[in-house]
């Protein structure tokens, strides 16, 4: 059901990644390349990815995450993107890439795992807050952008 994503999950997880930037009404934002993405996943490892596959080994869902660093906490480990294809929502892919993502963390020893989520998505603030997560309304996201 959850696995490590290989090279050949690919293209299926770049798939997902511009279905999720469709529902966060935003696809002109993703400019990154499936070619991009193998090169970061395999080749520098800069990040890792998770796939859910259904009953048909079909990848239906996945989380992408890194190591991240807090001068406060030490290592940190941040989940950069988490989805499940609608048609399988509400079937437990989502838990289970959630609890994966979870227990690496825990593995690994990190003292934080971060994430965000957008304040109109109440089917995630409602599943991250059954699992517990504290969602802080006090912090404001900043960001530059290079092209």
């Amino acid at each position: 059901m959850v696995r490590t994503a290989t090279p050949a999950d690919v293209p299926a997880i770049f798939s997902l990644i511009q279905e999720l930037a469709n529902y966060e009404r935003a696809p002109e934002q993703v400019i990154n390349t499936p070619e991009q993405l193998q090169i970061d996943l395999f080749t520098d490892k800069i990040c890792e990815a998770l796939v859910a596959t259904n009953e048909k080994n079909q990848v239906i869902g996945f989380a992408l995450f890194y190591t991240s660093y807090s001068t406060w906490k030490g290592r940190c480990l941040y989940l950069e993107d988490f989805y499940v294809i609608d048609a399988e929502r509400k079937q437990g892919y989502g838990q289970a890439l959630f609890d994966e993502v979870v227990n690496i963390a825990k593995k690994r020893g990190v003292k934080r795992m971060d994430w965000q989520v957008l304040d109109w998505n109440h089917t995630a603030l409602n599943f991250y807050r059954r699992n517990h997560a504290t969602l802080d309304p006090e912090w404001i996201n900043g960001r530059l952008f290079f092209e």
